[in-house]
């Protein structure tokens, strides 16, 4: 085993903005609305107003939360603040539950003691012939308050801040621009269909945001992680709006550790400073190097190691054939086709012990399909290798059933009643309100109880018999219906007591020796990330209530494994246990993912990825498996990977 060795000093800096980099958005949020205290403090004493430049969506929540703390603390008053927001969905009245006006007044306005003759937003419902005199207006009157002191900014995947897309000029002023495609699936979930987003906005130009005294542009996940380096590392270019910030005097960008990790000095920190060249560090250097240069690890050369910034590597460690050796070594281990442990066999070197052949295993899924999408190859061979295979499913998933197919199975009630001369008024109740309520229904209104209890039973039923297509009896699928999910809207509460709760019962009871879990860390407001957030609070509790009882317990044997979502992997080097698939396991796979009827072709949150999710599946399981053979490992049709998390 390699040992841990610091590489001599080096500094270089590939960053063209200031950037900082916080363990958690949670916390880059808490740092950023200090700063806007500090500064509307500042202001206040010397009797002046601040004025902020304010963004929306799920990027600066956090920082309005913190703010609001702050202010219901007494440690801050909005007096003597002006807001301007950056833009606006043209053709949404400002009380449309999607506007931006809107969300501010939920998420920052109402909850503080800011004058409402101060809160600027734009206006997308005036008709189109007056927005030229709107535009020019909201301009007007930035400068008349002196200009914008803060202006806080998120990024869109295509690179746009504000709504000013790609192709914007960098003299741009407030306008009504058309939305990129991009920008348009991505607000598909917060309207339902991406037929119900508009197509058009109005928007600060970037002529506009970049006469700000100060930008603070915020990022978080890994989804942002490719746009940010280009903005920040890469040319100044219409085609990346963001880039234009390069040219700012007082310009910041705050990320998380997932939204930094395409980051020049996060990606290949050899490259840019001193580093502590221990077993991952050099794992996750060999492998970006066979990668890059598109060769097997055990073709590396050491000119290959020289030519590409690894020669400190070579000089503390020798020849690259041993480093190859021991990496190809590590990866090989990875591989196994018995994720609950082989029996009666050696685990020295295996990812999953031996030991107790017969394991109790708890599957968790955010959703009812997530299981079977993320990790079903895996899921299959636990069942067929004998271990007690558990699922709980952590959220109805109700909300992502469309409204036809919801009345779909209303009517089949209805008729099935009248067919078999079943006389049920509450039935024939639910159908009226039901068709009552679709007929007036606006985008994004909350559904009628009845109607979410329907599409909650249609979900479960899919996952029953996923459950049943698997081998697992129904006695072990638990449906959790966390109560945080349960808003029936798009909008969740906040993870709490009870669901810490019935998530610690369930684990109590079945004390399993492995726990599966959906390890997507990079998006901090999304459904994966809070129900994970739910089981490490879980394990938490459990850990700290089991070591009062005694010091050896089953919990000391449990064993916590992550796998991705549909739409990404975990880096190579990260990757500790790799579940090889045949053609035939792929196939029973996607048959799986079939059950899942509702989620099928028009799914309401398809998202910028049109593909249906067996496809996505498949294609990031046959791209796992590639790369292990462009690693030069064997060669399989497909592979789930997994992390193991320590706590």
């Amino acid at each position: 085993m390699i040992t841990e060795i610091l590489a001599p000093h080096k500094l270089v800096s590939f960053e063209k903005i200031d950037t900082t980099i916080y363990a958690t958005a949670e916390e880059a949020c808490n740092a950023t609305a200090n700063e806007i205290a500090a500064l509307i403090q500042h202001k206040q004493r010397n009797g002046q107003t601040t004025v902020l430049g304010l963004a929306t969506g799920a990027t600066p929540k956090k920082v309005y939360e913190a703010l609001i703390l702050l202010y219901r603390k007494k440690e801050l008053s909005f007096k003597n603040v002006v807001t301007f927001n950056l833009d606006e969905y043209y053709s949404l009245q400002p009380d449309a539950l999607q506007s931006y006006r809107y969300f501010m007044q939920e998420n920052l306005f109402k909850h503080v003691d800011i004058e409402s003759k101060n809160c600027f937003v734009p206006h997308g419902g005036i008709p189109q012939e007056m927005v030229k005199m709107h535009c020019w207006d909201y301009e007007k009157r930035i400068e008349e308050f002196g200009g914008i002191d803060f202006q806080l900014l998120g990024i869109g995947r295509n690179g746009h801040i504000g709504f000013n897309e790609p192709g914007s000029h960098v003299s741009a002023a407030t306008r009504l621009i058309t939305l990129d495609h991009l920008t348009r699936f991505d607000a598909a979930y917060e309207f339902g269909s991406l037929a119900n987003v508009p197509r058009k906005a109005i928007t600060m130009g970037v002529g506009t945001i970049l006469k700000a005294k100060r930008i603070v542009l915020l990022a978080w996940g890994e989804r942002k992680a490719n746009i940010i380096q280009q903005a920040v590392e890469g040319p100044v270019t219409e085609f990346i709006p963001a880039s234009y910030l390069q040219g700012h005097h007082n310009v910041e960008f705050i990320l998380d550790e997932s939204a930094a990790a395409a980051l020049t000095r996060k990606k290949t920190p050899w490259l840019t400073d001193d580093v502590l060249w221990n077993n991952g560090m050099i794992k996750k250097a060999v492998t970006h190097l066979a990668l890059t240069l598109n060769k097997p690890i055990l073709k590396l050369t050491n000119n290959d190691y020289n030519q590409n910034g690894l020669s400190d590597l070579l000089a503390l460690y020798g020849q690259a054939y041993d480093i190859n050796i021991e990496v190809f070594n590590q990866l090989q281990r990875t591989i196994t086709g018995w994720p609950g442990g082989k029996p009666k066999a050696d685990d020295t070197f295996r990812p999953e012990r031996a030991m107790p052949e017969n394991k109790r295993v708890l599957i968790f899924s955010p959703h009812p399909d997530d299981d079977i999408i993320s990790m079903g190859g895996t899921f299959q061979r636990l069942v067929d290798q004998g271990h007690q295979v558990h699922i709980a499913y952590q959220t109805s998933g109700n909300i992502a059933v469309a409204d036809d197919e919801a009345f779909r199975f209303i009517d089949f009630i209805k008729d099935y009643n009248q067919q078999f001369g079943i006389s049920n008024p509450d039935a024939d109740k639910m159908y009226d309100e039901a068709l009552a309520f679709l007929k007036i229904k606006k985008n994004g209104e909350k559904d009628i109880e009845s109607l979410r209890k329907v599409k909650g039973i249609i979900r479960m039923g899919e996952a029953k018999n996923t459950c049943r297509f698997v081998g697992v009896p129904d006695n072990r699928a638990h449906f959790l219906n966390l109560p945080f999910y349960e808003t029936g809207l798009v909008e969740k509460k906040p993870i709490g007591e009870a669901d810490y709760e019935i998530i610690s019962n369930l684990i109590e009871e079945i004390q399993p020796h492995q726990i599966y879990a959906a390890g997507d860390l990079a998006d901090p407001h999304g459904t994966h990330k809070v129900c994970l957030d739910g089981i490490f609070e879980a394990m938490k509790r459990l850990k700290a209530k089991s070591s009062k009882l005694t010091a050896e317990s089953w919990l000391s044997d449990c064993w916590l494994w992550l796998y991705k979502g549909a739409w990404a992997e975990w880096d190579i080097d990260l990757i500790e246990m790799a579940v090889p698939m045949s053609p035939d396991q792929v196939l029973k796979k996607r048959n799986g993912i079939f059950k899942h009827q509702s989620q099928k072709d028009g799914v309401v949150f398809q998202g910028a990825d049109s593909r249906e999710f067996w496809q996505r599946a498949e294609e990031r399981n046959s791209a796992t498996a590639a790369l292990y053979n462009k690693l030069g490992l064997a060669e399989y049709a497909a592979m789930e990977a997994f992390v193991r998390w320590k706590f």
